[in-house]
């Protein structure tokens, strides 16, 4: 994996684990992490993060990141109210791939609940070392927001 910019990552309670492995994880292929929280297993609202990374994310001032909550949809549907993001929830390392490839996804939500760490890893792999294939799928990303 050859990312030469910083990765925004943030979670609620539920996410919190997988959170620190990916974040371990990545630092050791050399990637920079910038973590938005949240700092424990203590119970939180994921609204309170996925606004935080969505906003960090559409605004430019990271090109991707990762989210983290019990079933990816919570977080997921909270950093796409953010115009320029597509979250794209990613519970397999095809869909992980596609996601990218085909939509262009900038931000890569992961369940923590159905999904171990092995995965999660997998997915977050594949997901940053994938380009996007632009071509006939350009004009469909184009049309996402508003």
């Amino acid at each position: 994996m050859n990312i030469s910019f910083p990765i925004v990552i943030a979670s609620d309670h539920a996410g919190f684990e997988i959170k620190q492995m990916l974040k371990e994880h990545l630092k050791e292929q050399g990637v920079e992490i910038v973590d938005l929280g949240t700092d424990s297993k203590a119970a939180v609202d994921y609204p309170d993060f996925g606004h935080q990374l969505g906003k960090a994310v559409g605004e430019g001032t990271y090109q991707l990141g990762i989210s983290i909550c019990g079933s990816g949809n919570g977080i997921n549907m909270t950093t796409n109210k953010h115009e320029g993001v597509r979250g794209a929830i990613c519970w397999n390392e095809e869909i992980a791939e596609m996601a990218r490839r085909h939509n262009d996804a900038n931000i890569c939500s992961l369940p923590a609940r159905y999904i171990d760490k092995e995965m999660a890893r997998n997915i977050v792999d594949i997901f940053l070392s994938t380009d996007f294939d632009g071509g006939r799928h350009e004009k469909r990303i184009k049309k996402i927001d508003p």
